[in-house]
């Protein structure tokens, strides 16, 4: 059986903490942020977490 190659465009935009969980960043904080509230820009910064049936996806991808 062959090794599972790790999806290398997951790779990057997705982390692993130290207790296993998948963290990911928010979209729409590219550009076009002036018309974008405070508040809205404070969330889109922090980070979230993959969870869920997408987390089995992308844990699949990386090769956990």
């Amino acid at each position: 059986m062959p090794k599972i190659k790790t999806h290398k465009g997951t790779a990057k935009r997705i982390k692993v903490t130290s207790t296993g969980k998948l963290t990911r960043r928010r979209a729409f904080g590219a550009h076009l942020l002036s018309k974008k509230g405070k508040g809205r820009k404070r969330n889109i910064s922090t980070k979230a977490f993959v969870t869920g049936a997408m987390a089995k996806n992308v844990r699949k991808a990386l090769g956990i």
